[in-house]
């Protein structure tokens, strides 16, 4: 499986070592930056994993901010992209199966490294359940080919 991953300034500690993780597991990681401290605008980072994501089959993302609320919008304006937040693994576990979430987003300044490396284990080895979950994934992609008017 192939990971593509991205953070903003504020996760590049963290993503250092969720990389160093997954290459201890073997999978193929596509970095989509940012590579230093200095200030991003994560919504670009975004966009960058989203598209690799969207691009290649057998490839789940990582996104990383602050508080990962802010790149997890990002990449959920994307169509295709079913980003969740995730702060424990049980979200993480439901995320795949309820949700079918193709990025996983996740805090770096509310979330230390052991608990990263859990949630991401959990996120990667669940699957999606289809069944009853399908029908709502399937809605959530028509809601995302709607354009709503505000009145």
């Amino acid at each position: 499986m192939k990971i593509a991953i991205g953070c903003d300034h504020a996760g590049v500690q963290l993503k250092k070592a969720i990389i160093e993780y997954l290459q201890e597991d073997a999978y193929e990681i596509v970095d989509c930056g940012t590579f230093s401290e200095e200030s991003v605008d994560y919504p670009d980072i975004a966009e960058l994993v989203a598209g690799e994501v969207l691009r290649n089959n057998n490839t789940q993302g990582i996104l990383i901010c602050g508080t990962g609320i802010g790149i997890s919008i990002a990449a959920n304006k994307i169509n295709g992209i079913r980003a969740a937040l995730c702060h424990n693994s049980f979200c993480a576990r439901l995320a795949r199966e309820h949700n079918d979430a193709n990025i996983l987003a996740i805090g770096a300044r509310i979330t230390g490294v052991d608990l990263a490396r859990d949630i991401i284990k959990t996120f990667l080895k669940s699957n999606f359940q289809a069944g009853r979950h399908l029908r709502r994934v399937e809605k959530i992609n028509r809601l995302e080919q709607k354009s709503c008017e505000r009145g």
